[in-house]
């Protein structure tokens, strides 16, 4: 049988423990969707950033849909792709607030495409999660902006085509050419390495936001396996292979002031 875990004493150091911004609730998330961990990397942060009690989150419509009952911090529901522009009346009527918009790539790249590009371009300080997984996950699996050329879906079972949809939408390489962009980067959710940058970012991002700078944004490539159709261990090595090819890592645009910040973490 195995033995019963010990309830911490004064003599034990903690090293892991619940977030306090993580509400301790079952989430509806698929085996191996890393929503969970996004979810848990922007707890993290803002337990660390003692920030719990200025947050205010804005869910979007999609995978994290329930993201507001997620978190233990002030949220609200925004319609379909409209986070962005309800975030900016946030911010502006409480602006000692901290406003974070958590959103889908269906969310954010598609209906909400012209929401995310003015904001970025009026510079509003609220800081943007986006989760890019290609696929629009919570409604059945159609084609997003983001699927790859070829990447079969529900809407396109023969494989995304370019004559016929276009091609894939790469939000941090456009939001990034916009002057009111502060802190514009793309991070990835495959392996242990990749989520402790991802975090880092996170943190950075939330600092931009502190600071009364511009428009934030992190970019997380998040699994699928549902919707891929693979187990939770080869959607790992599908972003690995398939997305991290197609969207490259790496910052895209951090001012001087966002890299101050980001030594100063």
């Amino acid at each position: 049988m195995m033995q019963a875990l010990r309830e911490p004493t004064a003599e034990m150091e903690v090293i892991y423990q619940h977030p306090a911004a993580l509400s301790e609730c079952r989430t509806h998330y698929c085996p191996g969707c890393t929503h969970g961990i996004a979810h848990r990397l922007l707890a993290e942060a803002i337990d660390e950033l003692g920030i719990r009690e200025r947050v205010i989150l804005v869910a979007p419509v999609g995978c994290a849909v329930f993201a507001y009952e997620y978190f233990e911090v002030d949220g609200c529901e925004a319609a379909h792709g409209r986070a962005p522009a309800m975030a900016t009346g946030i911010k502006r009527s409480c602006p000692e607030n901290l406003v974070i918009t958590y959103q889908g790539d269906g969310d954010l790249a598609s209906i909400g495409a012209a929401e995310i590009l003015h904001a970025a371009a009026r510079g509003e300080r609220i800081t943007t999660i986006f989760v890019n997984n290609a696929v629009y996950g919570m409604t059945g699996g159609q084609m997003a902006p983001t699927s790859l050329l070829g990447q079969k879906t529900t809407s396109s079972p023969a494989g995304r085509m370019a004559t016929l949809t276009g091609y894939p939408l790469h939000m941090c390489e456009l939001l990034s050419g916009l002057q009111g962009s502060t802190y514009i980067v793309r991070r990835s959710l495959h392996d242990v390495r990749h989520i402790r940058q991802a975090k880092k970012a996170i943190t950075t991002a939330l600092r931009v936001q502190m600071a009364g700078l511009g428009f934030g944004m992190v970019e997380l490539l998040s699994s699928c396996p549902t919707n891929w159709g693979l187990t939770p261990e080869q959607a790992m090595g599908w972003i690995e292979t398939k997305l991290i090819p197609q969207y490259p890592l790496g910052d895209y645009k951090v001012t001087d002031e966002a890299k101050a910040l980001e030594k100063a973490g």
